[in-house]
């Protein structure tokens, strides 16, 4: 008989507020304007051996073998119900594990889960948060479950699972989930990425799109499908409905004649829009509810009065403040002479250009371009001056008049951090800029990188008539600038309102919007309260750059519901589905700004649907009933949010019980520091690993605190050791910007030999937080939180999980606990218990640190300093029998050996061998100074300045 186990798939986006779930999420639900379906399965990695002539035509052997997968999706009015399916063999004699692995949009909703195996289904069930938790802390208490791990990029979310296939069997996954496909520039984009690393005998892609409105193109492009292959993909369009085929067959899905491996790897993209006349707008029906869509088309734009926010404090320096400027030149460029503009620049203080607010004029934005030509970086974070700043300028030049009357006024932040200077009070500079703008202008706030909290810049955007996005830290950043102020630069309608039977009509979702901008859609839903009602009247008010203009359409009820029967492929309810999804997008969005009462009944309200339809939302989380032959097995489950996507602290929990898989292992043998439990994270630093090793590995680094630091984008190590005294405590991370402190205590084993030297290891450590206060000691006995008057102590023997808004906190039983403090890095602590008979047997600690990322480039300490990707250079011993070579590291010359490290996270008794170069002289040269530099008086203090 087969154990059952029960985890949870939080596939979710849970809140920003203060929450009691154990396992929370930053709320996410803004699009970043690109919808996409799923990248699908992925088995465990394996190494791939090139084909030698001999092997040549012969079928390589693999035990886990896809052959066949399906993406499925039905878009009718922009509501696209997707359905992934994904069908493994394994070809051996014995059980394997199989991971599934999927993109998703952000702002999808996963409505079902499942597996088949064995003749048996197991379906996933969406469940209140809380209740879940229960399940999930049960499960966590008898040593079944492991956890979330989050992982997400631009655009998508991962969600990955896995599970152990017996010898010749088969097991079928298949995903659903559901969104509201947004339009952008002029176009609806549906990006599927496709990866599924080997040649699947039954691939294929499959999409049906109905607008009864009708189609106006439908484009399809696949990057990796050379021109010869391009004729693959099938497209068939009539007026109302579009098809999208993609069935490669074996042969086409090879990159050579006789080779086995696949071109299918890259992004499969469908556009597409829908035919357009100056109207009020379309209206479908299905069974009760109903759909409105409008975009103007034919109007002239509206001129736009635009202050430009920009951050230019010390930690934009380089290539940020390059592409700033960069991609600021152009938009000004772009600016249209009926436009009015003004720059603010910031660091501690903040200055305007020219003190005043200018028509973009061609003289006048050549100068304002010479002068962002100029713009370093430098000083501290001041947000509120600036941004009352700018208010004021607008407030000022609407008095006198200088502004047209029909505009639109906004203002554009751009930073890359969290206020330091002036008001750093976050929630202070919010209320402060809502009460300024009162509700006059449009807010837009873009956080550049991962440093400045994303939460706090939406608050402000949302409550201001704006949205928040981020600008990724990339060599197309620039683009994402101006792609930004492209989708906001020209106006077509101000204070459009739409009106619906007041007696026939209920439960509306938004029906008032400040403006509409060229290129995008408003979306309206609602339930017929009569359906006896022969029709259904839409009117639209709103003003043009010039007049008050007011559209209205009439639909019959009777025959619009017989144009949507009519097409035999739209999922039945798609309007009341359509209408919940956009309902609580939109609840959600009222839920950040919310005073607590309101955000109490907006709250039920949101749990209310999610139940109702089954959407995995920031109130509910998915709960899946899994078969194993055994408990030994790491399941994860990846659900990003924004605000953690800075990139959010990858939280986990572990089982007791539980092993990594053989991919991991596979990649540590290799060399390659390995993702912790499978989470895809933009950079993971083996910062530390200090250990006791049982066995020592094949060259001899003593027992004192060992070091791992990835180098060469994560592809090798160098290894150290530091020589140090008992009860010492030394700085390890110190980040001045963020206020994050860890501090590490050493302590002696007893020795079993008089005059043997005593080896040390860390026995404590202690973290704090200087912005909230939050100190948390954690020692081989112990793990004490400190937050304001209140303490809280857990012993290692407890499995517990604790979260507020400003930290989280989970233990693992006798094994490890992962803390997150202020949206920073997470640290995860290994407890080493050493077995009692042994002549030495003190037990000790271990130290790693996910997403080192989120600390800012001013982190130091004997760890932190090393956060940041350092440069080094090897230079290969003549005598290539002997492992010793030099290497320059952080441009000291060193002398290092190849040898082995040990990671105890996988296996704490007997640790994994860590091929890496090990530095001689106790790390001489790698270091800032010497370690006795880093020695500070107490657990939670911090360096000296």
């Amino acid at each position: 008989m087969k154990q059952m186990l029960s985890y949870l798939l939080l596939i979710s986006i849970p809140a920003l507020i203060s929450s009691d779930f154990i396992l929370t999420e930053s709320e996410h639900h803004k699009s970043d304007y690109a919808n996409s379906l799923p990248s699908v399965l992925k088995l465990a990695r394996r190494t791939l051996k090139k084909r030698s002539p001999e092997e040549d035509g012969k079928k390589p052997r693999r035990d886990l073998e896809i052959y066949g997968m399906k993406i499925e999706s039905k878009v009718t009015s922009r509501f696209a119900h997707n359905v992934v399916i994904s069908r493994v063999a394994n070809r051996a004699n014995e059980s394997k594990e199989a991971f599934f692995e999927m993109e998703l949009p952000k702002t999808a909703f996963i409505t079902n889960f499942s597996m088949a195996l064995d003749g048996v289904t197991y379906v996933g069930a969406v469940k209140e948060k809380e209740v879940a938790q229960e399940q999930y802390q049960q499960a966590v208490s008898r040593g079944q479950t492991a956890g979330l791990v989050k992982a997400s990029g631009r655009k998508m979310e991962m969600f990955k699972v896995s599970v152990n296939i017996g010898s010749t069997k088969k097991v079928t996954f298949e995903l659903t989930y559901e969104e509201l496909l947004k339009r952008n520039l002029g176009k609806y984009e549906m990006n599927i990425r496709v990866k599924p690393q080997q040649l699947v005998k039954h691939f294929q892609i499959d999409v049906h799109i109905v607008e009864p409105q009708g189609i106006a193109f439908l484009n399809v492009d696949a990057k990796f499908l050379n021109n010869n292959l391009t004729s693959i993909v099938k497209k068939t369009l009539t007026a109302t409905r579009g098809h999208i085929s993609f069935n490669p067959t074996l042969e086409q899905q090879r990159k050579c004649p006789h080779c086995h491996e696949t071109i299918l790897d890259g992004d499969f993209i469908i556009k597409y829009d829908v035919k357009r006349v100056m109207s009020a707008g379309n209206v479908q029906i299905v069974n009760g509810y109903f759909v409105h869509h409008f975009a103007p088309t034919g109007l002239s734009r509206i001129p736009k009065n635009v202050i430009f926010v920009i951050d230019h404090s010390g930690s934009m320096s380089g290539t940020k403040m390059r592409q700033t400027n960069e991609a600021l030149v152009k938009i000004l460029d772009d600016l249209d002479p009926m436009d009015y503009f003004a720059i603010v620049i910031f660091d501690h203080s903040f200055k305007t250009w020219q003190n005043s607010i200018f028509q973009a004029t061609l003289g006048n934005v050549t100068e304002a371009k010479k002068f962002v030509q100029t713009i370093s970086a430098r000083g501290g974070t001041n947000i509120n001056d600036p941004m009352l700043e700018a208010v004021d300028h607008l407030n000022k030049a609407h008095k006198e008049k200088i502004l047209p009357e029909r505009s639109v006024s906004m203002i554009i932040l751009l930073t890359d951090g969290d206020p330091n200077e002036g008001e750093s009070n976050p929630t202070k500079i919010q209320q402060n800029v809502k009460s300024a703008v009162n509700g006059r202008y449009n807010v837009y706030c873009l956080g550049f990188g991962y440093d400045v909290k994303y939460s706090f810049l939406e608050k402000m955007a949302l409550e201001n008539n704006g949205v928040a996005r981020r600008i990724y830290e990339d060599s197309d950043a620039p683009l994402q600038l101006q792609g930004f102020y492209d989708e906001v630069a020209n106006p077509l309608l101000l204070d459009i309102e739409l009106h619906y039977p007041e007696n026939f009509i209920s439960e509306l979702t938004q029906v008032n919007f400040r403006q509409i901008y060229n290129g995008s859609e408003i979306v309206v839903a609602g339930k017929i309260l009569d359906n006896s009602i022969d029709s259904l009247t839409a009117r639209l008010h709103a003003q043009t750059a010039n007049e008050n203009l007011t559209l209205q359409t009439e639909v019959k009820v009777s025959a619009a519901e017989d144009i949507t029967q009519q097409q035999q492929y739209i999922f039945g309810d798609f309007t009341e589905r359509l209408w919940a999804y956009l309902t609580i997008q939109q609840l959600l969005e009222k839920r950040i700004s919310a005073e607590t009462n309101e955000k109490k009944n907006l709250t039920d309200r949101i749990l209310e649907l999610s139940l109702k339809y089954s959407f995995v939302t920031p109130l509910t989380s998915m709960v899946v009933t899994k078969p194993e032959e055994n408990n030994n097995d790491t399941f994860v489950a990846d659900k990003p949010s924004e605000d953690e996507e800075d990139l959010v602290a990858q939280r986990f929990q572990v089982s007791a019980k539980s092993q990594p898989s053989k991919s991991f292992e596979n990649n540590l043998r290799r060399g390659f520091p390995a993702p912790i439990f499978g989470s895809h994270i933009n950079k993971l630093h083996y910062s530390t690993l200090i250990s006791f090793a049982e066995a020592m590995p094949a060259v001899a680094t003593d027992s004192d605190p060992q070091f791992i630091i990835s180098i060469n984008n994560h592809s090798d190590a160098i290894c150290l050791n530091i020589d140090g005294k008992p009860a010492e405590i030394l700085n390890l991370v110190t980040d001045p910007h963020t206020g994050l402190v860890v501090n590490g205590q050493l302590t002696g084993e007893q020795a079993a030999v008089t005059n043997k030297k005593v080896n040390i290891h860390f026995g404590k450590f202690g973290i704090v937080s200087k912005k909230t206060g939050v100190k948390v000691e954690v020692s081989t006995q112990t793990i004490t939180l400190i937050h304001g008057e209140g303490t809280h102590t857990f012993p290692w023997s407890a499995t517990a999980s604790l979260t507020s808004v400003s930290f989280s906190i989970s233990i693992v039983k006798n094994r490890n606990l992962t803390l997150t403090m202020d949206d920073a890095a997470t640290f995860v602590i290994l407890l080493h218990r050493v077995r009692k008979h042994r002549p030495v047997h003190r037990h000790f600690l271990g130290f790693y640190t996910h997403d080192s990322h989120r600390l800012s480039n001013m982190t130091h300490g004997l760890l932190g300093q090393f956060y940041h990707e350092i440069s080094t250079e090897e230079h290969l011993s003549s005598d290539q029998g002997k492992p010793d070579t030099t290497m320059i590291v952080q441009g000291h010359k060193l002398g290092v050996t190849r040898g082995y490290q040990k990671d105890y996270r996988f296996d704490p008794r007997r640790g994994t061998n860590i091929p890496c170069w090990l530095v001689h002289y106790s790390g001489k040269g790698v270091f800032d100074g010497i370690p006795t530099d880093y020695v500070v008086p107490s657990l939670f203090d911090s360096l000296p300045a």
